[in-house]
């Protein structure tokens, strides 16, 4: 397979059935930046995702039928706030969490919504934000705040 093209994948809606997967991935996927941060808890990690679960805001994605990862776009009042995009490390660096970046940033750009997200100091998610047209709106000595305006 070429590991530069994105695998074939879809969105469905999350259910509370998701719940546990979806914790157990954000644990592994943000191991290595919390640790290097000095902020990992084996305990807190999850129990931060299952204390902020909004199934209704949240998509599992699949890819070739599995469960590969997910998303959260949560509306505010002032845009929507992407959350919890979180994918199989198996996955990583193929082109999926661009295409699904741009299905979600399309949704959001035909609404006229602005979106903001929060990163880890040092995350290497940060390029793909960037990529995507967000910029800095604030930081502090563990997350980056970042923003996207709406585009036409």
């Amino acid at each position: 397979m070429d590991t530069n093209t994105a695998p074939a994948w879809t969105l469905r809606p999350a259910g509370l059935r998701d719940l546990e997967p979806i914790a157990e991935l954000r644990a592994a996927v943000m191991r290595p930046d919390l640790e290097r941060l000095g902020r990992y808890d084996e305990h807190r990690v999850r129990q931060r995702l299952r204390d902020a679960f909004v199934p209704e805001h949240t998509s599992v994605v699949e890819s070739e039928g599995a469960f590969a990862g997910c998303v959260a776009l949560c509306p505010r009042e002032n845009g929507h706030w992407l959350e919890h995009f979180y994918l199989s490390p198996a996955l990583q660096g193929r082109g999926l969490g661009s295409a699904v970046l741009g299905v979600l940033l399309a949704r959001a750009d035909a609404q006229g919504a602005t979106v903001r997200l929060n990163v880890l100091q040092g995350s290497a998610a940060k390029r793909l934000y960037e990529r995507h047209g967000f910029v800095l709106e604030d930081e502090d000595p563990v997350d980056v705040f970042m923003v996207r305006a709406p585009r036409a």
